[in-house]
């Protein structure tokens, strides 16, 4: 196991805070302990209808830590089952995923629910809005500075777009590629 995440959680513990993270490949050895040795202790479901889907999620979490190699600070092992139903042109699609989480709390099902969701719906929002409607992903800009100059382009155009009453970030990029006068507004020029 690559030792940056266990450095990571310790500087995290060291300085007074707790951390929730999820566990991916990278941390291989630890996954495949939490995967083996879950035994859920609280388990709440939460489902979620719209945009022609419906998602039920179960949540569970564990403070048996039997079996799983010394992590700094882990008090508690989280197992997140998810099923995606997607309803398509009167096909059903069905998907299936298990994700694992560590926290250095202790917390209920419930509770870490929340913030779970709450993660995805912040990461859901920045990660789209910057993917789909500036194409982050597609940009070929591969040079060190340019990376960082045009991330935080990204990000002062989301803000003005933001701080100018606009929901819809499509529909800002749409308004200020189409007219000057939105421009002259987003920058309050006269």
């Amino acid at each position: 196991m690559p030792s940056a995440p266990k450095k990571t959680a310790q500087v995290i513990i060291e300085s007074g805070n707790d951390y929730l993270g999820a566990l991916k490949g990278n941390q291989s050895g630890l996954l495949t302990a939490v995967e083996a040795n879950f035994q859920a202790q609280q388990t709440v479901q939460q489902i979620d209808k719209g945009h022609g889907r419906i998602e039920k999620r179960t949540l569970s979490i564990s403070h048996q830590l039997d079996g799983i190699p010394d992590f700094p600070g882990l008090c508690t092992l989280i197992r997140v089952d998810s099923e995606r139903r997607i309803y398509r042109a009167n096909i059903i699609e069905v998907s299936r995923e298990t994700r694992y989480y560590i926290a250095s709390f202790v917390d209920t099902a419930q509770a870490f629910a929340e913030r779970i969701r709450g993660y995805w719906g912040v990461e859901n929002k920045v990660h789209y809005v910057r993917d789909v409607t500036q194409g982050e992903d597609a940009s070929r800009i591969r040079t060190s500075p340019l990376i960082q100059i045009w991330a935080l382009a990204r990000n002062f155009a989301l803000n003005l777009y933001r701080n100018n009453g606009f929901q819809n970030m499509a529909q800002a990029q749409r308004r200020s590629g189409f007219s000057l006068n939105t421009l002259k507004d987003l920058f309050r020029m006269k």
